[in-house]
C-alpha cells in the first residue's frame, strides 16, 4: 500500500484535528468540506485570542507581550499558537501565504523539534515499486553542516513516521574518501554530526550491488539528504519528468508539531493529500 494511502487509510480510523487559517480562499473551503465529507480529519476553526496562547507563544520565543499579542490578532499565529496549545493536532497553510510566514509563525509559535534548529522540507517520491524522501528540495539554499545534519534529523523522523523505517544517506559526487573539496566535506561532516551514511553518490545509496562494489553500506536508503537546494531541487524535477515519480510535498519538518506549507498552486486534490500525509506524522 502506497504512503498516500495508507495516509488516507489511518485518518479514517483516526480523523485528527487541523487548523487551515486560509479559510477565505476557495480551495481551502472546499478541501475542508471533503476532508469533513470523507471522514480524514476534522478541520476547526479559528479560534479566538487566549491567554493559553500568548503563554504558549512567549515559552518557544520570548519577547514583549504587546508584540505577541499584536502577532496573535494574525490568523496564521493564532494557529500556530492553536497547534502550540494542543486545540489542534497540525496546522496546514501556504495556499495564499508565503512560505517564510508559514515557517516564521511556526518557529515562533510552535518551535522546532528537540535536537532540530533549523526548519527544513521534504518530498515524498513515489515509484510503483518503491518511495522515499527527498529533503532538502524546496528550502535551504545552501546549508552548512550543522544544518545539513539537521535536516538529516528531521528527515530521518519523517522517514519512520511515514515510511515505517528510515534508513539515511547524505548524498555527495563522492563516496566515502574517494573524492575532495568543500561539498565532500561539509557532506562528511554532517553525516558524522549526526551518525549517518555519508557521503555517498545516490547509485551507491540506492543500489545493493554497487554498494557492495563501494563499501558503502547496504545501498538500501529509503530517505536521501542532498547537500544544497540545486541539487535536491533539480533532482526531484528529474524524477518527475524522466521516471514518472508522483512527488507530494513538500512539507515542512522539524517543528515540534506536524506543520504543512501548500503550494500557492496548489489544487483541492492537493491540499487534501498534503493534510491527510501531515495529519499521519501525527
Amino acid at each position: 500500500m502506497s504512503v498516500l494511502n495508507s495516509a488516507l487509510e489511518k485518518a479514517r480510523v483516526n480523523p485528527r484535528r487541523v487548523i487551515l487559517p486560509e479559510a477565505d480562499d476557495a480551495r481551502i473551503a472546499e478541501a475542508c468540506d471533503r476532508l469533513r465529507a470523507e471522514g480524514l480529519a476534522e478541520p476547526v476553526p479559528l479560534a479566538e485570542y487566549s491567554d493559553d496562547m500568548l503563554a504558549a507563544m512567549l515559552a518557544v520565543r520570548p519577547m514583549k507581550e504587546a508584540l505577541a499579542r499584536r502577532l496573535l490578532d494574525k490568523p496564521l499565529y493564532r494557529a500556530a499558537a492553536m497547534v502550540a496549545t494542543g486545540a489542534a493536532d497540525a496546522m496546514v497553510a501556504g495556499a495564499a501565504t508565503p512560505t517564510r510566514r508559514v515557517i516564521e509563525a511556526a518557529s515562533m509559535c510552535i518551535g522546532m523539534a528537540d535536537g532540530v534548529v533549523t526548519p527544513s522540507s521534504f518530498f515524498l517520491m513515489s515509484w510503483p515499486e518503491r518511495e522515499l524522501i527527498f529533503a532538502d528540495c524546496a528550502l535551504n539554499v545552501d546549508p552548512d553542516a550543522g544544518q545539513l545534519a539537521d535536516i538529516a534529523r528531521a528527515s530521518e523522523a519523517s522517514g519512520a513516521a511515514l515510511l515505517g523505517s528510515a534508513r539515511v544517506a547524505l548524498l555527495s559526487f563522492s563516496t566515502g574518501t574517494s573524492g575532495s573539496g568543500a561539498s565532500v566535506d561539509k557532506v562528511r561532516a554532517a553525516a558524522e554530526t549526526g551518525g549517518f551514511a555519508g557521503p555517498v553518490q545516490a547509485d551507491a545509496a540506492l543500489n545493493p550491488i554497487i554498494a557492495g562494489k563501494k563499501g558503502a553500506g547496504e545501498g538500501d536508503a529509503n530517505v536521501l539528504i542532498f547537500p544544497d537546494l540545486n541539487a535536491g531541487n533539480i533532482a526531484y524535477k528529474l524524477c518527475q519528468e524522466l521516471a514518472g515519480a508522483r512527488a507530494v510535498g513538500p512539507f515542512l519538518q522539524g517543528f515540534r508539531r506536524p506543520v504543512c506549507d501548500l503550494s500557492r498552486g496548489a489544487s483541492v486534490e492537493d491540499i487534501v493529500a498534503a493534510t491527510a500525509v501531515t495529519l499521519a506524522t501525527v
